[in-house]
């Protein structure tokens, strides 16, 4: 039988049972597309990642080789499987600067001590910002009340490697009641997602309220929409160029997370989008293959 290692963890949180969860196959090496996708279908978890090493020097030129599948099929990038592998392999190598190589490239993730455990940062890549949406078309798409979406603010389709349109809600109330239809937003967004934020959040320390629904269930953390939410805040004027805010996701779910963000605008382009977390082991083990 081959034998191959799993770490289970939380991410956008510093507490077990928190946050977002991630099983991570340490060494993946010698497994078959079709393994790893059966793998992910066998853990049930949103993001599965595998770890592919490489020799020191091929690492340190292109990174990490980590591949990642969702229960359908395998994706070039996603926010907290980035996060969560890089916490894994920091631990795991003592280093505190961790670069993955995945299907959009080289990004890194570096980690620093915050209230009293690892706290990880990762720069995304730079922003392209897609097409202004109207209100009315977005109401009708996620079949939720117009009256229910801030004006003041645009709905704008946003990708650091994976496309989210960004719709601002009135309240933590309206947030609170959402209920997307997934197969009419889908079908309006050519296969994305719809990230709802609000102005209006339960932490203090939170600048948005964030919710982010699709088939089988709703994202206790999306790291990857978080990093589009935060080049949109500054573009916007939600937040200032540079500054760390925090966005508060999977509450409603008892899955609590804080998503740390910070963009930079320079002249007319925003860049250096950050997105970084705790992240928490919950579990060890290891899987057999024949």
């Amino acid at each position: 039988m081959r034998h191959y290692d799993f770490v289970t963890v939380d991410v956008f949180s510093s507490k077990p049972l928190e946050g977002n969860q991630l099983a991570v196959f340490t060494n993946a090496t010698g497994m078959s597309d079709a393994e790893m996708q059966a793998f992910a279908c066998e853990t049930r978890l949103s993001e599965t990642t595998f770890v592919f090493p490489r020799p020191p020097e091929l690492e340190r030129e292109h990174g990490v080789r980590v591949r990642i599948f969702t229960i359908e099929s395998e994706i070039p990038f996603a926010g907290h499987p980035t996060l969560g592998t890089a916490y894994v392999l920091a631990q795991a190598r003592g280093e505190r600067q961790i670069t993955l190589d995945l299907g959009v490239g080289r990004i890194p993730v570096s980690f620093t001590e915050r209230d009293g455990s690892l706290f990880g940062m990762m720069t995304q890549r730079d922003p392209e910002f897609g097409r202004t949406h109207r209100v009315e078309e977005v109401a009708a798409a996620a079949g939720i009340p117009l009256d229910a979406i801030e004006r003041s603010l645009p709905i704008q389709s946003v990708s650091t490697g994976f496309e989210f349109t960004i719709v601002a809600l009135k309240s933590l109330a309206t947030a609170r009641a959402l209920r997307v239809d997934v197969p009419r937003m889908r079908e309006y967004l050519g296969g994305a997602l719809f990230y709802f934020v609000t102005r209006e959040t339960e932490y203090e320390t939170a600048r948005l309220h964030a919710r982010m629904q699709f088939f089988g269930g709703e994202d206790p953390a999306t790291g990857s929409a978080a990093g589009c939410a935060a080049a949109w805040m500054v573009r916007h004027g939600v937040a200032k160029s540079g500054e760390e805010v925090m966005i508060e996701q999977g509450l409603e779910i008892l899955r609590p997370s804080r998503i740390y963000v910070s963009a930079t605008i320079d002249g007319s382009a925003v860049r250096n989008v950050r997105v970084g977390g705790h992240v928490v082991e919950v579990m060890r083990g290891h899987a057999l293959l024949p």
